[in-house]
């Protein structure tokens, strides 16, 4: 019955293959099962920590089968498969989440994709339960357990490359004396993050920034923290840059 089970379905699917290393039992009959399935043009697929070559105290026999197909390398979903699965979900949720969120849990959550669900169905619960609106900051709070914040120095260079990408500038752009505002402002940004991430002063800061003033460097500093009073757009975009900093 056991093996008229396994040799009658269309597909094979198996997880974790290494986990039967070793055993020689559960080999032959795996071995007997896939020779079955393929001759009578059926699809086996499976999974392991290693490729086919690698797996230690796997029969020689049974490796070559599993080399025989398509072997593929599967790495870590990316940001941007990671900020795809969160969109996909919320729509099928049809749970309004904005994108900054999403591209908040899509940096801050880079473990595995089930860690990632996770999430999400916690923050809908969340928003399902208490109908409030769903902030960077709630997200924070209610992923405390799931956002491992690194303890590490963040560093000036990171800094500027962080806020030049999410504002779609060059880092050079915010060096040169280029006053437009779409420069100006993600270079004010940046200083304002250097001055509460980092322990460099407002001279040293000014020094990164091409030479620029320590006045230059406090005036920005100032405009950033009065902005974020007024300006709730700003606010969050720096609020997201810092959270995603800090991961």
């Amino acid at each position: 019955s056991f093996k008229e089970q396994f040799r009658s379905v269309d597909v094979l699917m198996i997880d974790d293959v290494q986990f039967i290393s070793g055993k020689e039992s559960t080999q032959e009959e795996f071995f007997h099962t896939f020779n079955a399935l393929v001759e009578d043009g059926r699809q086996v697929i499976v999974s392991a920590d290693k490729s086919p070559t690698d797996l230690e105290g796997m029969e020689e026999r049974l490796r070559s089968r599993l080399g025989w197909g398509m072997v593929a390398d599967i790495h870590p979903a990316d940001y941007e498969l990671r900020l795809g699965i969160l969109q996909s979900k919320a729509e099928q949720a049809q749970v309004e989440i904005s994108d900054k969120i999403l591209e908040f849990m899509a940096h801050r959550i880079v473990s595995n994709v089930r860690e990632l669900e996770g999430a999400l169905n916690r923050i809908l619960a969340h928003a399902m339960l208490i109908g409030r609106e769903i902030t960077i900051e709630s997200t924070a709070d209610l992923l405390a357990d799931l956002l491992r914040a690194s303890s590490r120095q963040i560093s000036f260079d990171v800094i500027q490359k962080r806020v030049a990408a999410h504002y779609g500038v060059r880092v050079s752009e915010m060096f040169s004396a280029r006053r437009a505002r779409n420069i100006a402002r993600p270079r004010q940004i940046a200083m304002y993050l250097a001055k509460n991430l980092t322990s460099l002063s407002y001279p040293e800061i000014g020094r990164q920034f091409g030479g620029r003033d320590h006045t230059t460097v406090m005036h920005a500093v100032k405009t950033i923290e009065n902005l974020m009073k007024s300006d709730a757009q700003l606010a969050e975009d720096v609020e997201l840059i810092k959270s995603i900093l800090a991961s």
